[in-house]
């Protein structure tokens, strides 16, 4: 049983982080007990799901700044729980824990509707950074495409279509391309990509951003003639739309 409280207004609309309500759907009941007293030491209100049900029901029916989601749940996993909260809020974000933490595992995530993802085991000064950096972002409008121009990501079935040619991409192509598309015009950084599109645990350094771009660009750009994914000399990438 949820307790019942008063609708508080964005994140957005308070502008501090003071009264954060967080819902974490976690069935490790000690992991789920552990985070919440953490969370409430930082002056963050936090409500536990022990299962996919549970969690299911509570992200919609009651406001939440963040929701926190592990992929496996004893009913209902959590990728299906994302799945079916985005069918009906497609504003609240979504962190998922997994102790999954390969990139195909991630991608699935991030193509449930999830915006973030943290592998087990974390530190939890970690998961802070995290849920504050979603808090703050606030709540971000999805759409079952992402498009610019004639160039469009289907976030169901992973597709991408450059007019009416399919582009077949990898699975670290595809996270760096939603994580362009979502953020249009915006000169994104090595280490800013690395965030979005790549796990922190996984050690890199920013040229993996470059190869990884210069693979994207020779699928989506080259065989096409287009220039969207543009080079920012000393900044990073940004995606716009083809120049004339």
């Amino acid at each position: 049983m949820v307790d019942e409280r008063r609708p508080h207004p964005p994140l957005t609309q308070r502008g501090t982080l003071d009264d954060v309500r967080v819902l974490l759907v976690e069935d490790e009941a000690k992991l789920a007990r552990l985070l919440q007293r953490g969370l409430r030491e930082e002056q963050i209100g936090a409500d536990i799901a022990g299962n996919g049900a549970d969690g299911l029901w509570m992200a919609t029916e009651q406001p939440y700044d963040v929701l926190v989601l592990d992929v496996m749940l004893p009913d209902i996993e959590g990728l299906e729980v994302c799945r079916r909260i985005r069918a009906v809020d497609d504003h609240t974000p979504v962190l998922m824990l997994t102790a999954l933490g390969a990139v195909p595992d991630r991608v699935a995530g991030l193509g449930a509707g999830a915006d973030d993802y943290l592998v087990k085991p974390f530190a939890f000064d970690e998961l802070l950074a995290r849920l504050r950096a979603l808090a703050r972002r606030g709540a971000v409008r999805r759409s079952e495409e992402l498009v610019l121009g004639d160039l469009r990501l289907d976030l169901a079935s992973r597709q991408v279509h450059r007019g009416e040619t399919e582009v077949v991409l990898t699975g670290q192509e595809l996270a760096l391309l939603e994580a362009m598309l979502r953020r249009t015009g915006e000169v994104l950084s090595r280490d800013r990509l690395l965030h979005l599109a790549w796990d922190v645990a996984y050690e890199a350094h920013s040229n993996v951003v470059d190869v990884c771009v210069k693979g994207l660009r020779d699928r989506i750009d080259r065989p096409f003639g287009k220039h969207s994914l543009q080079t920012v000399r000393g900044l990073g990438y940004r995606l716009v739309a083809d120049p004339p």
